[in-house]
């Protein structure tokens, strides 16, 4: 059968698909987010897990004349590469941006411009379901516990936690 060339295929050949850092794809997020509208795509890797895992939906929104905030995961490009990125603002330096990944223990990105910064990151979207936890009031929290260095500690101490706890139940 005969696919219809208008019609989007739902699938794409492994390796026929663009880097999500491509400067196409870049420049199209820059002209979709201009336009006032959401750009959704599959985040790719780990530096965010938890809160995002590689193949998840993210939908990142324009900033709309306001600045991000503390704790808020944004889509950047980095000002050395032009690699786009997506990571939590674990702090603020004038106007400039330190940003982190959620999963990069003690690997900060640096202070990025408020320039490089393409939008907020405003759902996120796991096996067709929502996830809540990373995106609502307790980003200041994460963006905190990343900051001082304690988010992966904390984070293993709650799995432990919780595995104990579970352990008992059953």
């Amino acid at each position: 059968m005969k696919q219809n060339p208008f019609k989007p295929a739902l699938y794409c050949k492994k390796g026929s698909e663009l880097s999500l850092s491509s400067p196409v794809i870049i420049e199209l997020m820059r002209e979709v987010l201009s336009k006032g509208v959401p750009f959704r795509f599959c985040a790719k890797g780990w530096s965010m897990t938890p809160f995002i895992q590689d193949g998840d939906v993210i939908c990142v929104s324009p900033l709309l004349h306001t600045a991000p905030g503390l704790g808020e995961v944004v889509a950047f490009t980095r000002p050395e590469t032009e690699k786009l990125v997506v990571h939590r603002i674990i702090g603020r330096h004038r106007t400039d941006y330190r940003i982190q990944g959620d999963n990069s223990v003690g690997q900060v990105d640096g202070l990025i411009p408020k320039k490089n910064i393409l939008g907020r990151v405003t759902r996120v979207d796991r096996k067709g379901r929502k996830v809540w936890l990373g995106l609502g009031p307790e980003r200041f929290l994460v963006a905190f516990l990343s900051r001082t260095k304690l988010l992966s500690p904390v984070r293993q101490w709650i799995v432990v936690l919780f595995h104990h706890f579970l352990r008992g139940l059953l």
